[in-house]
């Protein structure tokens, strides 16, 4: 064969460092997909969670007197994306009959904090005189309406409130 004579038309092989420099690419980008694939899904995960009822055990419903409020503190944990607040709140209790109320400690007037009075048999407002019975209809001053309630469960014998998110 001469030098000037060409070879019959075989296709030249990729040879191995073609090969190797697109395996290298291939999987670099294999990994760079899974890694920045589950950091996206990780950062954008809070978002598609739904809202979670913050249920907040107060108390055992064999230490509620009958017909007598009863004021409880609790912690309310709530999650918000990666971050968790922790915030002190109060809930008034009242067993009646059975029946099992739980009462937002404010005034509908201003927000005050009220009291039981046991003399008087109603809870009090301190800022501005609102009195309510026991059932949290207004018995006399400034308030607009009776008192707010919190939704109320009792599961196996423990007091859950749902109260409002500060």
């Amino acid at each position: 064969m001469d030098a000037n004579e060409k070879k019959p038309n075989v296709p030249e092989s990729p040879g191995r460092r073609n090969f190797l420099t697109g395996m290298i690419v291939f999987l670099g980008g294999a990994i760079g997909l899974v890694l920045g694939g589950s950091g996206l899904v990780y950062f954008l995960s809070p978002g598609w969670k739904g809202k979670k009822e913050n249920w907040v055990e107060v108390g055992l419903d064999s230490d509620l007197p009958e017909g007598q409020p009863v004021k409880k503190e609790f912690v309310q944990r709530i999650k918000d994306g990666w971050a968790t607040t922790e915030s002190q709140g109060t809930v008034w209790l009242l067993k009646d009959k059975g029946q099992l109320t739980a009462y937002d400690p404010h005034c509908t007037h201003l927000g005050c904090p009220y009291r039981w009075d046991s003399d008087k048999n109603s809870f009090v407002c301190p800022c501005h005189g609102g009195t309510f019975d026991k059932t949290g209809k207004v018995l006399g001053g400034p308030p607009p309406h009776g008192l707010n309630h919190y939704q109320v469960k009792v599961v196996q014998g423990v007091i859950n409130v749902l109260p409002e998110e500060a």
